[in-house]
């Protein structure tokens, strides 16, 4: 069993029958994640078609390069979502896909967008795999 160290700095050591109160987690190359809500209202989508719409001061304070998962609260028969990226400081583009005969509004709603920041100092390590840095 590996040792773990909890919050308040003790190490209950390895192979021991009692869980730490909080395992840390070991480094890694994201410098912050976060959760937000963002009011988006985006605009008709052509049948049989994907159009990528952008969405700017969401107030989030995105930056180009920013992993986005976007979570749209409602379904909408035909509508989708394929691709979420960040295309300009605090701008989020979203590219909707209707696989409808007819045009589709995206509902007006709030959005809940997972945003993960990598670390800007990390580089990948000269050799072995980037995960067992």
């Amino acid at each position: 069993m590996v040792a773990v160290t909890n919050v308040d700095g003790s190490n209950p050591g390895p192979n021991i029958s009692n869980t730490p109160d909080t395992v840390q987690s070991s480094i890694g190359n994201i410098q912050k994640v976060g959760l937000f809500t963002v009011a988006l209202a985006p605009t008709s989508v052509a049948a049989n078609t994907t159009a990528e719409q952008t969405f700017t001061s969401t107030g989030v304070g995105l930056q180009v390069g920013d992993l986005v998962v976007v979570n749209k609260p409602t379904a909408q028969a035909g509508l989708g979502i394929v691709n979420v990226r960040v295309s300009d400081t605090d701008t989020l583009a979203v590219t909707y896909v209707n696989v409808s005969t007819a045009a589709i509004t995206p509902t007006t709603e709030s959005y809940l967008l997972d945003v993960n920041r990598i670390q800007s100092n990390w580089t990948k390590p000269a050799s072995g795999n980037q995960m067992d840095w």
